[in-house]
């Protein structure tokens, strides 16, 4: 099974998003073909759930949360992580009802 590129996995993600009416913006642009992608949820209240593709214990492709809280300290962590992976996408989802649609069919892989 082939693996889409990062690039093709955001483009197609933020027209997803797009069709749900939720306001994404690519906050950081990483390797086209292989970046790692972080998903930070804003409900617009001073709060932010980060989120990171792993692996299940399946070895499918899953998203856990990374960071949780305070959407300053949810900007730490993005900004550490991107000081040891300058290939790394961010993109920043803001929606108060906290959709980001990571949980639908498709956006795992």
């Amino acid at each position: 099974m082939s693996r889409l590129t990062a690039e093709f996995w955001v483009s197609a993600y933020l027209r997803r998003l797009s069709l749900a009416g939720i306001a994404a913006f690519v906050t950081a642009r990483g390797d086209a073909t292989a970046g790692a992608i972080l998903v930070k949820q804003a409900p617009l209240d001073g709060t932010a759930t980060l989120f990171q593709r792993s692996y299940d214990m399946d070895g499918r492709r899953v998203w856990v949360v990374l960071a949780k809280g305070a959407e300053t300290d949810v900007d730490a962590v993005i900004a550490k992580q991107r000081s040891f992976d300058p290939d790394l996408w961010v993109i920043e989802v803001e929606d108060r009802d906290g959709r980001h649609l990571l949980d639908e069919d498709g956006l795992a892989h």
